[in-house]
């Protein structure tokens, strides 16, 4: 198909979804696939383009006052109809909900192929929406060529609620694993560590691994936690609490987390929800062996409990401790599920799941 494939989603400022987006739309274009990728607002990317790679902001939404978002609705729905009118793309496909509306709305008026992308559980985003947003979202849904879910169990969520229980267009593809970088062979921690990655927020459960971390009273080993977000604050106060300054690090975004994955103990994933784990398939990738919390959703199809990580409960801060423990004095499970981790480089590889994409994206119902 020699039409291009708009890719849109609200920024790329950092996240799961704009991580997955990015990295397939590169994908794309190094495969000679004509892409452009639009976002709804203006934010610096938090990923690498080439400059030949177009993207284009709608806005540069600055006021947030309830007036100003009107007005800055009704020009990003008026710019990207004429995108799609003038431009003319073979098909538009957008992540996360909010672009979800915008695209499908503009599609369907320029009559347009579509494909919307739903992240993570509709709980936090359909189910919040108003009874006329979600309605248009059942509508938009429903005319879209297909809805692809990284995970199984974000489609049995999204089935739960009224107008979306008989979808027959859901599509699961999950996430990739990206290449991170290589190994620069520095060390980046004096002692041994543990590590969580992740934006600092209640929903990524990083409270319940400093808990945890102080239920093991075990000396020469430092919990690491790599990311930023609004929980800094509160998060630095429970170290204080629990008097372990000195061996729990909050270390910011780091552009070598291949390092910190390759050199972990072990990998937490303490999440009181998700979509499909992006960090915990990346400390996968490079034989981390891994924990994760049974959240919703994600983790228990990507890890096999015993076989390549180990599942705890969710929101159990002791089954938490006791399979950190468990990894950490265990050196035959320990090394038996970092070898089996390696094998997500088969399954959830780029290679794989850009082909998923491409083979739903160039079928003959949306090339025709």
């Amino acid at each position: 198909m020699g039409k291009s494939i708009f890719f849109v989603i609200n920024t790329l400022q950092g996240g799961g979804a704009e991580r997955v987006l990015s990295t397939l739309a590169l994908d794309f274009h190094r495969h000679k696939v004509p892409v452009t990728i639009i976002c709804l607002n203006y934010a610096q990317s938090a990923y690498k383009l080439p400059d030949d790679l177009k993207v284009i902001y709608l806005v540069n939404r600055k006021d947030q006052s309830r007036i100003f978002r009107l007005y800055y609705a009704i020009i990003i729905f008026l710019k990207l109809t004429y995108l799609l009118y003038s431009k003319k793309p073979g098909c538009v496909i957008s992540f996360m909900t909010t672009a979800n509306l915008w695209s499908g709305l503009s599609s369907m008026l320029t009559k347009t192929n579509f494909i919307v992308s739903e992240r993570t559980t509709p709980e936090h985003t359909i189910n919040k929406q108003n009874s006329l947003l979600k309605r248009c979202s059942e509508i938009i849904y429903r005319h879209a060529l297909a809805v692809v879910l990284p995970a199984k169990g974000i489609e049995d969520c999204l089935r739960k609620y009224k107008g979306f229980e008989d979808l027959t267009n859901c599509k699961i593809i999950n996430n990739p694993v990206g290449h991170l970088g290589n190994l620069s062979g520095n060390r980046v921690n004096e002692r041994k560590f543990i590590l969580g990655v992740g934006r600092l927020s209640y929903e990524k459960g990083f409270d319940q691994l400093i808990e945890a971390f102080a239920n093991l009273n075990i000396r020469g080993i430092d919990l690491l936690i790599a990311g930023e977000g609004q929980e800094y604050a509160a998060l630095e106060q429970q170290i204080r609490k629990l008097k372990l300054n000195k061996n729990v690090k909050l270390i910011g975004s780091k552009e070598n987390l291949q390092d910190y994955y390759d050199q972990a103990e072990l990998f937490v994933l303490p999440s009181r929800n998700e979509g499909y784990p992006n960090a915990l398939i990346e400390a996968m990738s490079l034989g981390c062996p891994c924990v994760a919390m049974d959240c919703e959703f994600g983790p228990s199809e990507i890890i096999r409990h015993q076989k390549n990580g180990l599942l705890v409960q969710d929101n159990n801060i002791k089954d938490l401790t006791a399979a950190i423990y468990k990894i950490l004095n265990n050196p035959i499970l320990k090394n038996k599920l970092a070898t089996n981790a390696r094998q997500i480089n088969t399954t959830n590889s780029l290679k794989n799941i850009s082909y998923q994409w491409q083979k739903l994206i160039f079928s003959p119902e949306i090339s025709s």
